[in-house]
């Protein structure tokens, strides 16, 4: 079992909804901070940031969000609706007690990092966001940029019945093997990482779980708060090297923010906290600050 391992909490945690799976590490009584992949990711995806997190004093939740891994992985598309997803990290936040948390998210992670923010900014201390602009850069550059729009031809690929989920699952998820490794720096995703993954997607209902956030954004588009900015104290960390999104719309979502940084990585692909681990946790815990200083801040 490795160090990893050995210093985590696994647990079940219900909604009122459905049952999530949540990976919990160090002082119970510490800040709170809840960590939020992306897709085709789950709570593995952040093993180089819980680590140095926990040990800094933070009460580090990492979820596997609904329809990954070993979360619930409900039956129909609105089930994945943004509301929902939302409710499930306030449901989160709750449960870890009255103070203000930190929410840290990725790609589709930070989607819903955005909208948590935008929607309940009484639940944040602070806000950081890893290579997904704000919902209205987003909205604001798909409208204007041929580029941008031929980037994410994917979520169109998505929205076809059946046949991506047999694509990315067949022989054991290689589909899934070569989106990861093909958009990423070399070296950032190991064989045993990726079996780790495999085992992970090849939960049943699992891939058709994790390409409903996709379909359901396009059907059902929901309260997406684009006209709101956001109040959160935030940090923008972003890899230049992303094959779907432009660096541009980072630099946009600063004018959506109250109080915001922008950290990129020239080097980094969209995967930036598996390429740029020790630079990416140095930022968070330099922008986060000390966990027990700001622990004795909120309770006294």
């Amino acid at each position: 079992m490795s160090d990893l391992e050995q210093n985590l909490r696994h647990r079940q945690f219900d909604t009122g909804e459905l049952w999530l799976h949540l990976v919990e590490s160090g002082p119970v009584a510490g800040q709170p901070l809840l960590l939020l992949h992306g897709f085709p990711e789950f709570w593995y995806g952040w093993r180089g940031q819980i680590g140095p997190l926990a040990e800094a004093g933070y009460r580090v939740i990492a979820p596997d969000q609904r329809g990954y891994n070993l979360s619930d992985k409900p039956p129909g598309l609105r089930a994945y609706m943004i509301e929902r997803l939302v409710a499930d990290v306030i449901a989160i936040i709750q449960d870890a007690g009255a103070d203000p948390v930190d929410l840290v998210g990725h790609d589709w992670g930070a989607i819903v990092a955005w909208h948590v923010a935008m929607r309940s900014p009484e639940l944040l201390r602070k806000l950081v966001i890893l290579n997904v602009p704000h919902p209205a850069a987003m909205a604001a550059t798909l409208r204007s940029s041929w580029r941008q729009r031929l980037r994410s031809w994917y979520i169109l690929f998505f929205q076809l019945p059946w046949l991506p989920e047999w694509l990315l699952g067949m022989k054991r998820a290689a589909g899934l093997v070569r989106l990861l490794k093909g958009s990423s720096r070399t070296g950032s995703f190991t064989s045993p990482d990726l079996e780790r993954y495999r085992e992970a997607w090849t939960q049943p209902g699992a891939i058709r779980g994790m390409l409903g956030w996709y379909r359901a954004a396009l059907r059902f588009p929901g309260q997406t708060f684009l006209d709101r900015r956001v109040a959160t104290p935030t940090m923008i960390l972003w890899g230049e090297r992303d094959v779907a999104l432009e660096t541009e719309m980072a630099r946009m979502s600063l004018d959506w923010c109250d109080q915001a940084q922008l950290v990129t990585f020239p080097t980094a692909s969209h995967w930036v906290q598996h390429d740029q681990v020790g630079a990416v946790n140095q930022h968070l815990l330099e922008f986060l600050g000390s966990a027990q200083s700001e622990r004795r801040l909120n309770t006294g």
